[in-house]
């Protein structure tokens, strides 16, 4: 089979807050920015990796959760604890110098994990969690 990741979704709460860190700190192109019925949906991905792409969307606008479950989504995201993405970087010591000069909030500094990888962590202006490992 010839498969590869096309896209993946990320909720955000603020789309001027998670353009500034996807585009500004982190480096994306924005391939789309889309406002409908009072949501904004921004698509972004790394130069060069045309085929491969992060969706920011507003978690309300599914419509297949109820109310209690948009409170819980809600919740978790301002906890940092509902959505995750790991990206790879051919010099972590620069990529985290240039985020941690902005205003990324810091999880982890750069650190050699027990189980073989070099990685650094933040939250974007949402609450994922956003984890850097170094290629090697």
């Amino acid at each position: 089979m010839d498969i590869t990741i096309h896209q993946a979704f990320l909720p955000h709460n603020d789309a001027g807050e998670s353009l500034a860190f996807y585009r500004d700190a982190l480096g994306f192109e924005v391939r789309d920015d889309v406002e409908y019925g009072g949501l904004h949906w921004l698509t972004v991905g790394p130069p060069g990796q045309p085929g491969t792409s992060l969706v920011l969307h507003p978690p309300a606008a599914d419509p297949g959760i109820t109310a209690e479950e948009r409170r819980t989504v809600a919740e978790m995201m301002a906890k940092g604890t509902f959505a995750a993405i790991n990206l790879a970087t051919e010099n972590l010591d620069d990529t985290f110098a240039r985020l941690q000069s902005g205003d990324a909030e810091v999880v982890q500094e750069p650190t050699d994990q027990p189980y073989g990888v070099r990685d650094c962590a933040f939250r974007d202006p949402a609450g994922n969690l956003v984890r850097i490992q170094e290629l090697r």
